[in-house]
């Protein structure tokens, strides 16, 4: 059983100061007469957490010294002190102004930290692209060549799907607006010059965002979870060369071919319409395009493409080296790799859009 004594202004406690033979320690010591100037351990045979709290609370209660403490008690009572503190059950309740401004610092802090991880990924790709063409064999020609066919030839059908949806949407409102002017022929030109111009890229990268960049962040951020990558460097393997550089050469590539295919088919669904609802003949569609639709629209187009699959393949491939813990980190950043590059390529194209104008390509 633990027991203390009082001799003068020293609290000795003796015996084992543990949970189990405790006994009646703590009522005795809020008897105390007076405030021990010192505490003296060197008769405890052994002490657990419950005595080292005792201890401790004592010693700050009367500002009194610990001494005759051995190294593992001494240990044990500096881990309690540190843990002993009020936890709050219930968060503040905060001014909701300053709430509000704390919630705008941090997404503005964390867009700042993202856009330069996103440099400094961009870099770490340019260096490694670098080596590759100073050293050709390192280039990982069937890894590039699978994610052709799953970036390019596996969106054909869905892409190929909405863009024909788009054209007919895009006649069929077109018609409805223009008809009131007796101008129904000029659908023709509002087909061909947006689809060729901005829809067919512009919906085409935000559907190879959602679907390819979502599925390299996934595929990258799984690795990590497992530690492929880990055990790719550890091998001597750049997980930069072996990953991401495929991965953003086949969204480059696949892009502009992508975009061309998705401005076509929305050309055919808006041709279609027009045949069918506004009478106009396939041979007078066709002509119609090639008098209002000026090469540089196509010109615009294929710019904008390979531009915007760089982006999503970048994105896609930065958020997945970003996993860290566990599997909600792979879906959190899948779901950013597809939000954040669906926001570059909006503001990339509207960049694009003014200097496209100033430059006469109207």
């Amino acid at each position: 059983m633990a027991d203390f004594i009082e001799d003068g202004d020293v609290l000795r406690f003796r015996g084992r100061l543990t949970l189990a033979r405790i006994g009646d320690i703590p009522e005795r010591i809020k008897s105390l007469a007076y405030a021990p100037a010192q505490i003296d351990l060197s008769q405890i045979e052994r002490m657990d957490t419950v005595g080292a709290l005792i201890v401790h609370r004592l010693a700050q209660d009367y500002n009194s010294e610990i001494v005759g403490a051995t190294a593992d008690n001494a240990t044990l009572l500096s881990q309690v002190s540190l843990s002993d503190h009020v936890i709050e059950i219930a968060p503040r309740h905060a001014n909701p102004l300053i709430r509000m401004l704390d919630e705008i610092g941090e997404s503005t802090k964390s867009a700042f930290t993202t856009l330069l991880g996103l440099i400094g990924f961009f870099g770490e790709i340019t260096l490694s692209s670098f080596h590759i063409l100073v050293t050709p064999a390192r280039f990982r020609w069937h890894a590039t060549i699978a994610c052709f066919e799953n970036v390019g030839i596996k969106a054909l059908g869905i892409i190929g799907l909405m863009s024909f949806l788009i054209g007919l949407v895009i006649a069929q409102q077109g018609a409805v607006q223009l008809r009131q002017f007796g101008a129904e022929i000029l659908t023709i030109n509002l087909i061909g010059r947006l689809t060729m111009r901005e829809l067919g890229v512009l919906m085409t990268a935000i559907m190879v965002a959602g679907r390819s960049g979502s599925a390299f962040a996934a595929q990258i951020g799984t690795m990590k979870l497992t530690e492929e990558i880990d055990a790719m460097r550890t091998i001597g393997v750049s997980p930069i060369e072996a990953l991401v550089i495929p991965r953003v050469v086949a969204s480059t590539l696949m892009m502009p071919l992508l975009g061309f295919y998705a401005s076509l088919i929305s050309i055919l669904g808006g041709g279609l319409f027009c045949w069918a609802m506004l009478g106009i003949p396939p041979i007078t569609f066709i002509e119609r395009l090639r008098e209002v639709v000026p090469i540089t629209d196509l010109w615009v187009g294929l710019i904008k493409a390979p531009v915007f699959g760089l982006i999503i393949g970048i994105t896609g491939c930065f958020q997945g080296m970003l996993v860290e813990s566990d599997a909600e980190q792979v879906g959190l950043k899948t779901t950013a790799a597809v939000v954040q590059a669906i926001f570059l390529v909006i503001v990339l194209d509207s960049f694009f859009a003014v200097f496209f104008t100033q430059i006469g390509w109207i």
